[in-house]
């Protein structure tokens, strides 16, 4: 099957007006074990044509953190990586609490070439983060949106 070159992810804030902070999450697995700076992601998977976007990034969302997030959406717009693929977001206002999340498995050959196959968390923890901060973490192709939603915020507080 053709890869899906489309993901749809949420990206959570909470604390409008004083100093809001994002809600990113850390991919599980060997590879991304020791790798902070540009590795974090908003919560996100990908979808096919014969799906809506919204719908895909709150299931997405619910599979990564096990939590079902509901409010007003609203769309950014989408970004695009140097792979092409194209993640299609949503911010929205919520809160919850990181150390209650939980996410589902992967599973790969681990260690390589082992025959092996292990599972692992396809989120191993969430945190909450200063816009500043978020920046640094994220994955560099989803900056723009921790900038998109920034610009939304400080409209809505000179509005």
């Amino acid at each position: 099957s053709k890869m899906a070159r489309k993901s749809a992810g949420i990206l959570l804030y909470r604390g409008k007006i004083i100093e809001p902070e994002v809600f990113l999450v850390h991919p599980g697995g060997p590879f991304w074990k020791n790798k902070d700076l540009n590795a974090w992601s908003i919560p996100k998977g990908e979808f096919t044509d014969d799906e809506e976007p919204l719908p895909a990034a709150i299931r997405e969302f619910y599979e990564e953190t096990g939590i079902e997030v509901q409010g007003n959406f609203t769309e950014l717009k989408p970004v695009k990586l140097k792979t092409g693929k194209i993640i299609f977001a949503w911010a929205v206002s919520g809160d919850l609490d990181e150390t209650k999340i939980k996410s589902n498995l992967f599973q790969i050959e681990w260690p390589p070439r082992s025959g092996i196959s292990q599972s692992f968390p396809e989120v191993d923890k969430g945190e909450w983060f200063r816009l500043e901060a978020a920046k640094e973490k994220i994955n560099a192709g989803q900056k723009d949106l921790v900038d998109q939603l920034s610009e939304i915020l400080k409209r809505d507080k000179e509005s």
